[in-house]
């Protein structure tokens, strides 16, 4: 009876390629089965964007406590906070494209220094948006249309978050310089460990500073998470080991960040913009609708960070292969990937369809925010299996360098196209929040279908850096 022989040994080897996913150990994902190398990056990418969303979940469970303002405060500043998002994105995936280029090369101190110069540019750019945003706080929440009452209960939250943006900027940018080196695992375990943290931390800081608090407890956690980072950069190892050396100025890696990171930069603004406006529409509708907005787009992040971490996966593979001259593994890389967050994100979408009234119950508590959050659930979750290829074709667009291709198609997507509809059908249609709904549903399935097509051109594979 071999079957029974052949399912234990099946189950061993799934076990023990988790455990290696896990390990950090030193890969080259330039050779052997693209099906193995998809698995060892995804499983610590994945478990690492799922903290990521826990980040978001736990916040607006413990702020949620407090009443519809503070849930509305929260909504309000991460809606503009992703402009501090988009720059770190944009850096991160610089330093990704770059660092997972020069290490399919195998160039170890070229990769290292991009790292540094990377860091060099995250500090300098904080600097700005850091000041302002800890200035302007409270005009800030008045802008996205929050009542006097938000303002002023909100105002200290919003000023301590844009204040230490600077761990957000560098959680974000050195994951992405690990993941570029192949080492996913470390990126997972800074994320673990800044969260953990952060859930502690929430509901005692809360306890005694209100509100506020809440932003002073992810501060910290994200800061706890930064300095583990910055311990394993110093450390380093076969890959990556950054040295003060590191740090010197060199005019051609720079230019070469600045490149990609505009047009990456410029990516995820738009659509972080778009997002802003859609929450700027939805607060039309009071702060019932902004509260059950931000209860759906927190669980949705849950839910679609992970399938995030299939498309890092893409973009570490796409940028190391094309290093080691490998286009072909680098493109067939894209759709192994590609297949796996297809599968997954239909698993979703059928668990929105179904069970959306008890995930929004289990994080909030009042009936009315509930029914928006549960119509935004079922509108936008129907799109989930776009969203999901999506995603990988997007990062191996910026796992080659080639960021400006996904920018155009966000500007005409998401400017040209998602915001008139969602102002037409929520206002021009009377269908209120679920016409900012259903545009989004719209809009994320029509940029898929685009991608695919340049993607399928292979342009991509052309781009140099």
């Amino acid at each position: 009876m071999p079957q029974p022989n052949q399912k234990g040994s099946t189950f061993s080897k799934a076990i023990s390629l988790f455990r290696q996913a896990l390990s950090g150990e030193h890969q080259d994902y330039t050779t052997g089965s693209i099906r193995r190398a998809v698995i060892l990056l995804s499983v610590p990418m994945i478990l690492e964007m799922c903290m990521e969303s826990v980040f978001a979940i736990v916040d607006i469970f413990f702020v949620g406590r407090i009443g519809q303002r503070a849930v509305a405060t929260v909504g309000l500043t991460e809606s503009v906070l992703t402009l501090v998002y988009s720059v770190a994105m944009g850096l991160a995936m610089a330093a990704t494209a770059m660092v997972a280029r020069r290490t399919g090369e195998k160039n170890v101190e070229e990769a290292s220094q991009a790292a540094a110069q990377s860091i060099n540019l995250a500090l300098i750019m904080t600097l700005l948006v850091s000041t302002v945003g800890a200035y302007f706080a409270a005009d800030i929440l008045r802008l996205m249309g929050a009542s006097p009452e938000t303002v002023k209960e909100g105002a200290s939250y919003t000023r301590i978050v844009f204040g230490g943006s600077i761990v957000i900027m560098l959680l974000f940018l050195i994951n992405g310089i690990f993941r570029g080196a192949g080492n996913a695992s470390m990126a997972m375990w800074s994320l673990w460990i800044a969260n953990g943290c952060n859930i502690l931390l929430c509901p005692l800081m809360i306890h005694f500073y209100g509100l506020k608090g809440a932003a002073i407890a992810t501060t910290i956690g994200r800061g706890v998470g930064v300095c583990f980072q910055l311990y394993h950069l110093a450390r380093g190892n076969r890959t990556i080991r950054i040295a003060w050396k590191h740090f010197r100025p060199k005019s051609s890696v720079i230019l070469g960040l600045l490149k990609i990171t505009w047009s990456g930069f410029f990516q995820f603004f738009i659509n972080s913009a778009s997002w802003m406006v859609m929450a700027w529409l939805v607060a039309r509708f009071k702060e019932t609708a902004i509260a059950g907005y931000q209860v759906s787009i927190r669980i949705l992040l849950f839910f679609l960070l992970p399938a995030w971490g299939m498309s890092n996966a893409a973009a570490t593979l796409v940028g190391q292969n094309l290093g080691a001259g490998q286009p072909g593994r680098a493109e067939q890389s894209v759709r192994t990937a590609a297949k796996y967050n297809a599968i997954f994100m239909l698993f979703v979408s059928l668990l929105f369809l179904v069970g959306a009234s008890t995930i929004v119950g289990f994080i909030n508590n009042d009936p009315a925010v509930e029914a928006v959050a549960v119509q935004a659930l079922h509108i936008i979750s129907l799109g989930y299996v776009f969203y999901g290829v999506g995603m990988v074709l997007t990062n191996a667009f910026n796992g080659a360098g080639d960021t400006l291709t996904p920018t155009i198609i966000n500007i005409f997507g998401f400017w040209a196209f998602q915001i008139p509809l969602a102002w037409f059908l929520a206002l021009g249609l009377n269908l209120g929040p679920s016409g900012v709904f259903m545009a989004i549903l719209i809009t994320e399935t029509s940029i898929t279908l685009v991608s695919f097509v340049l993607f399928r051109r292979g342009k991509w594979k052309e781009v140099k850096v």
